[in-house]
């Protein structure tokens, strides 16, 4: 039997490639031959079901091609001969549920207390991303997934993801939920390869519940991390458990990810964090002077003071948040009331970098950078559509994040007068509504200028 498995087995690895023979082949033991039904011993019940799902043909055409036709196979978990990696797993899965729920809590990155869904303040640049992530946290059949959050730093992925987790263990503690970052995904993936535990990492990963991954831009460029994370998502998904993902930027816009990832990163519910409003961080200020007047012992604010820095720091929350408390932190040491005079004294460094004046040729060259054009065509006065489009986009951003009158804009771009940029900014503002595309080019050039 153990010549006619090497020789079958050789066979395999040249047809499913090293990998996969690693991974699926490798655990596998002919044991016996028996009226054409091959008995072949595998390591987990994980194994013996991905194998005849995907491999069975594969294993029936090589063990004919090496003498020894078969017409069926027959797979069972016993404690067959088998690689380190593959007797981990097995024992992994002879283990009680509370011990496989304790080893997802330790892969698990820890979760934020302050993270929750009481504490995200909603308004209309995040009211979409929450009520998703509301209904992901609810329970019930997955009706998108994958869930894809995307948006620019601090405006409250990494807060929804917190909340999603939490809320989900405290409503089915029985329930499996895996959060991590891509970092930590790709570090575990490397360790399994080097400690040959990759059938350990398997299961792990392909067992739970809900998968959350935060900063998934982060295995763009690394091949084989994204081979095991395409394989992961694409198990999960056929077994109807939810994943939820996160990034920076939306799924077609991650440089070095594989095509085909993008495509199933795209099949759920896409949704995009905008950067906040004036409301929306008024509000944020609001609720977080009130958590900070309970831990400094009511210390109070003066009238104006959170209107004041809603309007000038426009950053994002943390930086919002990180002057909030420093602050109180400042008023409480020096014991005086946070008026508008010890606000700007303290405060003086952040809001310096809030007066960073954006010009119009700074959105100009990122357009056009963006858009692959030359600078020189962006405000010149070629009308074909590949060109007058970009420049519109710029005319809208030039409008919307400068203090620039319309005919100083218009002199800007080649000497056009004001009712030019009026009809183009116009125009950006009623296709964004209508053109899901050019809206993401729009927040995406937005967030980058303002980073």
């Amino acid at each position: 039997m153990k010549d006619l498995w090497d020789r079958a087995s050789d066979s395999l690895r040249d047809r499913v490639g090293s990998n996969n023979h690693t991974a699926w082949i490798a655990p596998l033991e002919l044991t016996s031959i028996d009226a054409g039904e091959a008995s072949i011993a595998t390591p987990t019940r994980f194994i013996s079901d991905w194998v005849q799902r995907h491999y069975a043909e594969a294993i029936r055409e090589a063990l004919s091609q090496a003498g020894s036709p078969v017409s069926r196979l027959k797979f069972s978990v016993t404690a067959a001969r088998k690689p380190s990696s593959s007797i981990a797993a097995r024992r992994k899965t002879e283990r009680p549920a509370e011990a496989q729920r304790g080893a997802e809590h330790e892969i698990s990155a820890p979760l934020d207390s302050r993270f929750t869904f009481e504490n995200f303040v909603v308004g209309k640049p995040n009211e979409l991303a929450h009520a998703a992530a509301r209904r992901v946290a609810e329970g019930g059949p997955v009706t998108f997934n994958p869930l894809f959050l995307y948006g620019g730093v601090g405006l409250g992925k990494t807060h929804l993801m917190h909340a999603i987790a939490s809320e989900i263990r405290s409503r089915r503690p029985e329930s499996r939920v895996l959060y991590l970052s891509a970092e930590q995904f790709m570090y575990r993936f490397v360790q399994a390869l080097r400690e040959r535990t990759i059938m350990d990492f398997k299961e792990m990963f392909r067992n739970v519940e809900v998968l959350m991954v935060d900063d998934v831009q982060f295995i763009a460029g690394k091949e084989s991390t994204q081979e095991e994370f395409f394989h992961t998502f694409n198990a999960l998904v056929d077994q109807g458990k939810q994943i939820v993902i996160s990034a920076d930027r939306a799924p077609g816009e991650i440089k070095g990810m594989e095509d085909r990832i993008k495509s199933r990163l795209q099949c759920g519910l896409v949704v995009d964090l905008h950067p906040t409003d004036y409301e929306l961080r008024l509000g944020i200020l609001q609720s977080k002077a009130d958590a900070f007047r309970a831990q400094y012992s009511g210390l109070q604010i003066a009238p104006g003071v959170l209107e004041f820095l809603a309007h000038r720091i426009t950053s994002n929350v943390r930086v919002l948040e990180g002057a909030l408390q420093r602050l109180f932190a400042f008023a409480s040491l020096v014991g005086r009331e946070i008026d508008m005079e010890l606000t700007q004294d303290c405060l003086t460094d952040i809001l310096r970098a809030s007066d960073r004046k954006l010009s119009i040729e700074d959105i100009q060259r990122k357009v056009a950078e963006h858009y692959n054009i030359k600078l020189s065509d962006l405000v010149g006065q070629k009308r074909v559509r590949t060109i007058a489009r970009p420049r519109q986009v710029a005319m809208y951003l030039a409008k919307q994040m400068t203090t620039r009158s319309l005919p100083e804009i218009g002199r800007r771009f080649g000497g056009r007068d004001h009712t030019t940029i009026m009809h183009g900014v116009r125009k950006i503002e009623e296709l964004c509504g209508e053109d899901h595309g050019l809206a993401e080019d729009v927040q995406l050039l937005r967030r980058a200028l303002e980073a």
